[in-house]
């Protein structure tokens, strides 16, 4: 095993000079190397210690999302900064680009699954996932108490001493980082005069944690915060419930400030999902007052980061959903509202018991995830319904690319079904093959990152791990199901409306004649494009078209449901279109709702094509009651926008807030509102830069409007702006 003779690249360094150990403990090693030149800073506006992933002469990063990643930059830097190292260095690099766990996944996956990734079809395994580590655990235990129950379970898994060992190691790496920040903290002490006090206040916390446990909210917090972004930064998940003991002890104003240094610190990281209130297993209200507290500050600094939940349910107080609609009508499209009452049930049906469903949180944008429980809270992959149409009209071509390349499976043409229930049966032999190879793709980029990106910092903090001596991404978590999401629901919906009613019941088309003109992208068929787009849309409270939806997502996540995951679970669906809605689009071609080739206005949620549902916010939310969504294990995203000025009333509040219950009621699982107005989007859409504080919310999170695409803009415009 070669040793080398130098600093630079110090996770590089490890990782390769210990090719006799386990890969979690070579992941380890350099972890551990590495954790003694990670960057720290202590930003003024939070005065958190912010750890960096990449070290300051380092070329090779780990954290939970790139997994292993290599900088091609930090190499050429470092070449340059040390050109005698240059031939090591560069041997370095090249044994390093094969571990890089990003390329190593792409490697993996077909080239013909590939092609339907370009296409827009659907894509699986590109994302290595968010997750919810078990804060409590680690703040309640510390390094210290952790390494006792490393060692308590290694007793009772004898032969897995590699994971054992590994998992130490990350916890001696956060004990170097902290001994780090407590020195960094104590220089500064002396050299800072105005700010003596709170660096004082670090280096005596630093003294303790992470070794043992958190002992008040400022201590708890600063910990926190040193693990979170050392980990790469992901979502701090039931931030109300783990909190709370720390907050209660502590003095109020002591406590209030240091959760505004935490969402501002969220705000600095662009942090991921943080979630608040819910209920219990025996429906017993969880709200605290950290979760009224964290609404009143989101509000009031009217920031679109970091993404806030709140779980509703029929016991949520009445004053906790106000102050929610409040901090809604400020436009920044937070908090989204999540439902346990359809939530819950949806996750118990997959055999999570109700006293693990009841701690469920939101990752990400609004992945689904038990709190330190599970590795399952992350887009795993998408199937394009539209797309998929797509394929079935033209049997396997896509023609959005000009109609000449077969790029899926054939199953028929289409101008041989007699009925409409043959076409629809076409339609899901199409849909199931690009659900198989979403579901493959993501089981094997599952597995790539398993065998060589193992994560021995999360194994101790997500139970399960430990507990049977498996990794966080080889089974180890107590539950690993896995989420594939839907896009272009609607669009799908609609057409398949459209040849019901024109092909097949009014027989006033052929398929023939329907397949022409979407390849002619209905140049020169003005007559039979006017009927396709004056079908019946979904979002109007149509039944025979909202059933038809229904149906469809009905067989994809029940479909979904016979896949079983490398993680040791099985897939459920969702719908979080983020901010692929255009894109996806724009790679669709014709279809028979009316829409043409190279047209970005896509279905971005579960709600209408933006602009098609026209009979008001009930009639909308109506149409979306006909989903099952109680088969919803990510998720199901119900957008909406709301003019501003009939929303910011006390009518308007109340209106709302009569509305999202009596969604919630009807079987709605999720609500994420934009509440603006048109003159100012259609103002922003000339010139973004005046408008630099402008938020709206975008599929599962919130941005400002100027870092939005210009198609993504105007699916934000298009969406139909509701009266309460």
């Amino acid at each position: 095993m070669k040793k080398y003779s130098f600093s630079a690249d110090p996770f590089s360094r490890a990782f390769l000079e210990n090719r006799h150990v386990s890969m979690p403990e070579r992941v380890a090693l350099g972890m551990l190397e590495a954790a003694h030149r990670l960057p720290i800073t202590f930003p003024e506006n939070c005065m958190l210690p912010t750890v960096g992933v990449l070290a300051d002469n380092g070329a090779v990063s780990y954290s939970y999302g790139g997994c292993i990643s290599v900088n091609e930059a930090a190499y050429d830097r470092l070449i340059a900064e040390n050109p005698a190292l240059e031939p090591e260095l560069t041997d370095i690099r090249e044994q390093m680009r094969g571990f890089d766990t990003g390329r190593r996944v792409v490697r993996s996956i077909p080239q013909t699954h590939q092609r339907l990734w370009d296409a827009k079809a659907c894509w699986g395994g590109t994302w290595s996932g968010h997750a919810n580590p078990d804060y409590d655990r680690f703040l309640h235990l510390g390094t210290n108490g952790i390494r006792a129950l490393i060692e308590e379970c290694r007793a009772k898994n004898p032969g897995n001493d590699g994971f054992y060992d590994a998992c130490r190691m990350a916890m001696d790496s956060l004990d170097i980082v902290g001994d780090r920040i407590r020195a960094m903290a104590l220089e500064k002490a002396s050299s800072d005069a105005a700010n003596a006090a709170e660096w004082s206040r670090i280096a005596s916390d630093f003294a303790r944690v992470p070794r043992e446990p958190a002992f008040d909210m400022h201590s708890a917090t600063q910990m926190f915060w040193m693990y979170f972004t050392l980990d790469g930064v992901d979502s701090p998940g039931r931030y109300d419930q783990f909190m709370i003991d720390y907050y209660r002890v502590s003095p109020v104003d002591e406590s209030r400030d240091m959760v505004r240094r935490f969402l501002e610190g969220m705000h600095n990281v662009r942090g991921w999902n943080v979630c608040i209130s819910g209920s219990d297993e025996h429906g017993n209200d969880e709200t605290n007052e950290l979760s009224y507290l964290v609404l009143e500050l989101v509000t009031d600094m009217g920031y679109q980061t970091p993404n806030l939940t709140m779980r509703v349910h029929k016991n949520t107080p009445d004053a906790l959903m106000e102050a929610a609609a409040r901090c809604i009508a400020t436009g920044i499209g937070l908090p989204a509202l999540y439902n346990d009452e359809v939530v819950c049930p949806a996750l118990e049906a997959i055999g999570i018991p109700p006293e693990d469903s009841h701690d469920y949180c939101m990752n990400g944008c609004n992945q689904i995830d038990i709190m330190g429980k599970s590795h399952m809270g992350l887009e795993d992959g998408e199937v394009n319904f539209a797309k998929v149409l797509e394929f079935t009209l033209h049997n396997g071509y896509d023609f959005a690319s000009g109609g000449t390349e077969l790029i899926s499976n054939q199953y028929g043409d289409p101008r041989d079904c007699r009925t409409f229930e043959a076409f629809l049966a076409l339609f899901y032999r199409q849909l199931d093959y690009i659900t198989d190879v979403s579901a493959a793709d993501a089981n094997i980029a599952q597995e790539v990152r398993a065998r060589f990106a193992p994560n021995p910092m999360r194994s101790c903090l997500i139970q399960g791990c430990l507990e049977k001596g498996r990794d966080y991404r080889w089974g180890g978590p107590l539950y690993g199901h896995g989420q594939v999401l839907a896009e272009g629901i609607a669009d799908a919906a609609d057409s398949l409306y459209a040849i019901k009613t024109l092909v097949y019941d009014q027989k006033k088309y052929t398929m023939d004649q329907l397949i022409q003109a979407l390849e002619d992208n209905f140049e020169g068929h003005a007559e039979l494009h006017r009927d396709c787009k004056n079908c019946a849309k979904f979002g109007n409270d149509i039944a025979d078209v909202d059933e038809l939806c229904a149906a469809v997502v009905d067989h994809f996540f029940a479909y979904l449901k016979t896949k079983s995951t490398f993680r040791g679970g099985i897939y459920t669906g969702g719908c979080s279109p983020f901010n692929r809605a255009s894109g996806n689009g724009l790679a669709t071609g014709a279809l028979p709702n009316g829409r043409c080739r190279g047209d970005a206005n896509f279905a971005d949620s579960i709600a209408a094509v933006p602009g098609c549902d026209r009979r008001g916010p009930t009639a909308s939310l109506k149409s979306m009651m006909h989903y099952r969504q109680r088969e919803a294990g990510s998720g199901f995203v119900a957008q909406l926008k709301f003019d501003r000025s009939l929303f910011c009333t006390e009518k308007g509040l109340r209106t709302f807030v009569q509305l999202a219950r009596t969604y919630f009621d009807g079987g709605g699982q999720q609500l994420s509102i934009n509440v603006l107005d048109r003159d100012t989007l259609l103002a922003a859409q000339k010139d973004p830069d005046a408008y630099p504080n402008l938020v709206v919310r975008v599929g599962g999170y919130s941005d400002y409007f100027r870092n939005l695409s210009p198609e993504l803009r105007q699916n934000v415009i298009d969406r139909s702006s509701f009266e309460l």
